[in-house]
C-alpha cells in the first residue's frame, strides 16, 4: 500500500474518532511547518497501526489511555478518551485502566487524567473550576 493511500485511509479514521472539525482544527494549527508531522500521524499511526487487526478498537483505545495518562500528556488524554468513547468504551473500562495507571505508575500520574474522564463522561462536578487539585 502506497502511502497516499495509508495517509487517506487513516484521515477518514482519524475523522470517525474524532470527529471532522476537531481533526482539521490539529491538522492547521501547526501550520505547514507541522504538516509532515501531520502526515505521518495520518498515515502511520491511523493509516497503518490503527487498521490493524490484532486488537479491536476499544482495546486499543483502553491502551492509548493508559499510555498518555502513564507518560503524563493530558491533552493527548483528553483526545484518546473521547476517541474511546466514540469506540465505545466504558466509563468503568476507563476507570479500571486510570487504576492501573495509578498502581502502577504512581498516584500522581492518574489524578489528571482521572479529571479529565470524569469531564468527559459529564461526571465532572465543575469542569472549569480549572486544574485538578493534588493529593
Amino acid at each position: 500500500m502506497d502511502t497516499k493511500e495509508l495517509y487517506a485511509r487513516g484521515l477518514r479514521r482519524r475523522k470517525k474518532m474524532f470527529g471532522e472539525a476537531d481533526v482539521e482544527k490539529r491538522m492547521a494549527v501547526s501550520g505547514e511547518f507541522g504538516a509532515p508531522l501531520q502526515n505521518i500521524i495520518n498515515a502511520y499511526v491511523y493509516g497503518d497501526i490503527w487498521e490493524r487487526k490484532g486488537l479491536p478498537d476499544p482495546i486499543r483505545s483502553l491502551v492509548m489511555l493508559g499510555i498518555t495518562a502513564a507518560s503524563n500528556k493530558p491533552a493527548e488524554f483528553r483526545v484518546h478518551a473521547q476517541g474511546a468513547l466514540t469506540n465505545g468504551c466504558t466509563k468503568e473500562q476507563v476507570q479500571d485502566v486510570l487504576l492501573l495507571v495509578a498502581m502502577y505508575c504512581g498516584i500522581p500520574a492518574a489524578i489528571e487524567p482521572h479529571r479529565i474522564a470524569a469531564e468527559i463522561f459529564g461526571e465532572a462536578a465543575n469542569p472549569a473550576s480549572g486544574p485538578a487539585v493534588g493529593i
